[in-house]
């Protein structure tokens, strides 16, 4: 198995709507692939605690696949693509880790 995590942080507006617009929107957008790609067997996302540090990103992707060879299909996959060009516009900066586990 492969973990895959995620962590963005959001413009304080971006693409004419406030942080916590484009936040709702992402969130949405990421849990709406799962079951829609095939190779993710299993994701969650979560946005930063309101009582933890602002400095810290603003929200997690927490994905699980069978193997890399399945991460790099997700990565490829056309509604993953989409969700990667809605961020470019509303996210300051972007962090990642892979492993397998």
């Amino acid at each position: 198995m492969v973990r895959h995590i995620v962590m963005f942080k959001f413009l304080e507006e971006g693409e004419g709507r406030t942080k916590a617009e484009n936040l709702a929107i992402a969130k949405k957008m990421l849990e709406d692939l799962q079951g829609k790609i095939p190779t993710l067997k299993a994701s969650t996302v979560k946005l930063n605690d309101e009582k933890a540090a602002k400095s810290n990103y603003d929200m997690v992707l927490i994905a699980d696949y069978d193997s890399f060879e399945d991460l790099n299909e997700y990565i490829v996959h056309p509604l993953h693509k989409a969700v990667g060009e809605f961020m470019k516009g509303v996210r300051e900066s972007r962090t990642c880790v892979d492993f397998e586990f």
